[in-house]
């Protein structure tokens, strides 16, 4: 046995700030007020305090009340010294009371203080004033000294026990709440992860159509710098505006892929290379894939596509798409531009999130994304299991 065993506090004894149940607050309160009439009748029934002498005995039950209070209140902040001295005034009282004839509240006090210390108490202290309280109960009980310490000894086990359930219980308390905080914990957890995922639908949907945008627009800045054709104007701002049509489409797919509706991988794709005016490959045998991963293609396709046509624009956009036995494997390259890189201004209109939010994606499927330069372009390559 530990140090620790001895001299530290039982669980019991901490306050709980859980109210208790109505059924254990009857009962508690009943058993406290029953036992007062107990002693109280055991006291004055007999008719052997009168006058003075029942001031005298009034006084120790008062005291007694007192005292217990205390050693209650001691010994729920973990003071041990003013528990100890409010355990030795309770014996005192309850030799005094025994002296004077008031047998009952001295039996009481010395066995419901065996109980308590043992209950309450660090453990060595505990057994020192419960061993001092119930010897003394088995030596002035009046019975025969072997009945007197048996029944000593098996209050003291009571108390012990009582201990132990009130342990019990107190572990049992501090379990419940780690796994309230940890059930709390893990709520928010997937609360920043389902804000993370809608930050990542709302960055790539944004990002795709507003960037689409100002490539049109800003073409179309330039040539009314340039005093260009109006015609050629209007065809860049009419580009815009069907831009600006279809990413109100894409924001409304993207609301519809949170609630866990999506469109096929394959079809995406096609529709992405035909309005992007790219290149499709798909290689393998296409089969349905699950929600994440599918989600994961679409929106790396997107942002890539959009990547090539920002930074190079005129260059040509290849997409290629391979089912794999166990995954899926999507590639994106685009060649340098022949026009010699995007208008200024425009190139460096980016977030630089783009990337990030790509390589998140693939590493919260267990699965990668590479990406880098590779012959003159930019080739995106990502793989998630499937």
């Amino acid at each position: 046995m530990t140090l620790e065993f001895w001299t530290g506090w039982p669980t019991g004894s901490v306050p709980h700030r859980e109210s208790s149940t109505w059924p254990r607050r009857v009962i508690t309160v009943g058993g406290r007020v029953v036992l007062l009439v107990v002693v109280v009748w055991g006291t004055f029934s007999a008719g052997g305090f009168t006058g003075w002498a029942a001031v005298v005995a009034g006084g120790w039950l008062a005291e007694s009340a007192a005292l217990l209070a205390g050693f209650r209140l001691a010994s729920r902040a973990r003071r041990l010294w003013p528990a100890l001295a409010c355990a030795a005034g309770l014996l005192v009282v309850a030799a005094l009371a025994k002296d004077g004839g008031a047998d009952t509240l001295a039996g009481v006090l010395w066995a419901g203080l065996g109980i308590l210390a043992l209950v309450r108490l660090p453990l060595a202290a505990g057994s020192a004033v419960a061993g001092t309280a119930l010897v003394s109960y088995a030596l002035m009980s009046g019975e025969a000294l072997v009945a007197g310490l048996t029944t000593a000894g098996g209050l003291g086990l009571l108390g012990y026990l009582l201990r132990l359930d009130a342990e019990a219980r107190g572990t049992q308390r501090r379990l419940l709440e780690q796994e309230r905080a940890a059930r709390a914990a893990e709520a928010e957890s997937a609360a920043l992860a389902e804000r993370a995922r809608i930050a990542r639908e709302i960055h790539d949907v944004l990002a795709h159509s507003l960037s689409a945008q100002l490539v049109h627009l800003e073409a179309a800045r330039l040539m009314l710098d340039r005093d260009a054709d109006r015609a050629q104007v209007r065809e860049r701002v009419v580009a815009a505006r069907r831009m600006a049509q279809e990413g109100l489409a894409e924001t409304r797919q993207a609301l519809s892929a949170l609630r866990g509706e999506l469109t096929p991988v394959g079809d995406f794709l096609v529709e992405l290379t035909g309005r992007e005016q790219a290149s499709l490959a798909i290689e393998g045998t296409p089969r349905p894939l699950p929600a994440e991963a599918g989600l994961a293609v679409r929106r790396v396709a997107q942002e890539a596509v959009t990547n090539a046509r920002k930074h190079a624009p005129g260059g040509r956009v290849a997409v290629r798409l391979v089912y794999l036995p166990d995954a899926v494997d999507l590639e994106v390259r685009n060649t340098r531009t022949t026009r010699g890189g995007a208008p200024e201004g425009l190139a460096d209109s980016g977030s630089g999130y783009g990337l990030l939010g790509m390589r998140e994606r693939a590493e919260l499927l267990g699965g990668e994304l590479s990406a880098g330069p590779e012959d003159g372009g930019w080739r995106v390559l990502l793989r998630v299991p499937a």
